[in-house]
């Protein structure tokens, strides 16, 4: 989907099949293979196991990525120089085993949910320099070896847009292609390209220009149904220009989610499932982090820019007008830098998205809107969901995720959503249910080395390590739920009065917001949601 006709291609993963990656030259249809990489020399496994000792784990890596900026490094260089070897021909060899009992003799090692110190910062950046170290070593021998001048990426590691911005920059090719979803994801597009092929309908062999291939936010009439369903919780006001309404909020300072057409696939936020805001102000990516995706502070936010403008803010290599995955760290230009106080990372770079008109036409109008009334032809724009789950798809996603989080407003399709003041009345008339993936138990616990009491809790999937603490009387009120159940008729039969009721309603809220319970209206069946509320 490089639209190449001819490119080195480089996998690069964790592991499976016993292999990590393997280098190889395509022609036309054909990939020719090179080198193969054995699982003992993962990349993938390097980058794996160090950072477990900074307090992270598998799908973590890009939380390190994004810290690496933060550190220097100088400090941990000769440490890593033993951990791997840079081989004659392009190859390499890493070892793994080496990695934990030096770290351990080097560094306080860091739990989960422990602040990172600058010992961590500075692994981090010795970790994402040795990376980029081998890549180049393998990659500049191959390059002149075939003398390929473009280059295809695949797998887990090309998700490192560090490495992919310095090997933009670096005039080692002439054109890049990282396939947006290249994780594990990207099989179901391989298995779908190649079972079409067979049937004698190959894809056109054209560079891929949008990945909005997701389910479809739905009609006008179904999206205004089922915003109507929450009219107690939702003001809801339609707009005949929904870019200039929404570029209005965002110039005024608000914070919102943006759901349009099919959502987007791969692991990127694109604009059509979007957290949205203005690019400018540096406590605009303090308050996200904070109090809607609830996550670490240092971790950086991206912007999208409209393709006809991004080379006026952001230092693109000479023939790069095109960067839609959001696949690439560039630098954003020094003048710049202090403007983009909430996308420009420490180190200066931005994880941009170029947004074309002709491939998305919906979010393009909602920038160039912002544009008319800031000059900024850029948002800062995140994926949206909240910490608790995956990004949103369904109209119902959407209502769930911003009546969960601290966004100012919701726009979905044509409509502006705002949130209104619920009274106790408005919340019992919604159902109760719990999603498939959640059940409740009381348990006996330890409340102190020598003491234990009945505890009530709610388990996320079958392990108590993954559960959160609920009150008796929620215990209860849950207890009776059979399907669903609307929260009033539960107050009722347990004959709660107005406070108790009050109280529940908080508590149910809580734990609304970790989707340990689903609240809905009532004629809502939960075919409504989409199968990722189950996951």
């Amino acid at each position: 989907m490089s639209g190449f006709e001819q490119s080195l291609v480089f996998a690069i993963d964790g592991g499976g099949d016993f292999l990590s990656g393997l280098m190889a030259v395509g022609s036309g249809t054909v990939i020719a293979q090179l080198v193969s990489f054995p699982e003992h020399n993962s990349l993938g496994l390097f980058y794996l196991e160090t950072i477990r000792y900074l307090g992270c784990g598998m799908f973590d890596e890009y939380k390190v990525m994004g810290l690496a900026p933060y550190g220097d490094p100088d400090r941990y260089r000769e440490l890593f120089a033993q951990f791997y070897e840079l081989l004659d021909s392009g190859g390499y060899r890493v070892h793994l085993d080496r990695i934990g009992p030096a770290l351990l003799r080097n560094i306080q090692v860091r739990r989960k949910g422990m602040p990172f110190t600058q010992q961590h910062r500075d692994v981090s950046a010795s970790l994402q320099e040795a990376l980029e170290r081998i890549v180049f070593h393998t990659l500049r021998h191959h390059r002149k070896a075939t003398g390929m001048t473009r280059l295809c990426l695949a797998g887990g590691v090309a998700h490192n847009c560090t490495l992919n911005g310095k090997l933009l920059y670096s005039g080692l090719f002439d054109d890049i292609f990282v396939q947006p979803a290249a994780h594990d994801a990207g099989c179901a597009l391989g298995a779908a390209l190649m079972v079409s092929s067979e049937l004698g309908r190959p894809a056109p062999r054209e560079r891929l220009p949008d990945v909005y291939w997701g389910p479809d936010l739905g009609n006008e009439q179904a999206t205004e149904l089922e915003l109507n369903a929450w009219s107690g919780h939702l003001d809801i006001q339609r707009s005949d220009d929904i870019a200039s309404s929404a570029a209005d909020w965002m110039a005024n300072g608000a914070v919102i989610g943006w759901v349009q057409g099919r959502s987007e696939f791969g692991p990127r936020a694109l604009g059509n499932r979007s957290i949205l805001a203005d690019p400018r102000p540096a406590e605009n990516k303090d308050r996200i982090n904070a109090v809607v995706k609830k996550r670490e502070s240092y971790r950086p936010f991206a912007p999208s820019a409209l393709e006809e403008d991004a080379s006026e803010f952001f230092e693109l290599p000479d023939g790069t007008r095109q960067l839609p995955f959001m696949n690439f760290v560039v630098r954003v230009r020094e003048a710049k830098g202090n403007v983009l106080g909430a996308i420009t990372h420490v180190d200066g770079t931005a994880r941009l998205q170029t947004v074309s008109r002709k491939t998305n036409p919906a979010y393009w109008d909602v920038i160039n809107a912002f544009k008319k009334r800031t000059s900024l032809p850029i948002l800062l724009n995140t994926s949206f969901n909240n910490n608790a789950e995956p990004i949103v798809q369904s109209v119902s996603d959407a209502i769930t995720t911003f009546l969960t989080t601290d966004l100012d407003g919701l726009v979905v399709g044509p409509f502006l959503v705002r949130k209104r003041p619920a009274s106790l009345q408005d919340w019992s008339a919604l159902a109760a249910s719990l999603p498939p993936y959640a059940s409740l138990h009381r348990v006996r616990s330890h409340i102190a080395p020598d003491r234990q009491e009945t505890v009530c809790e709610i388990r996320m999937g079958h392990s108590a390590h993954s559960s959160m603490r609920i009150s008796p009387e929620l215990f209860e009120i849950l207890m009776r739920i059979e399907g669903e159940a609307s929260l009033g008729s539960l107050f009722d039969t347990a004959l709660l009065d107005q406070a108790k009721r009050e109280d529940l309603v908080k508590e149910l809220r809580l734990v609304w917001e970790l989707r340990g319970v689903r609240l809905h209206p009532l004629h809502a069946a939960c075919g409504h949601d989409n199968v990722q509320s189950g996951t």
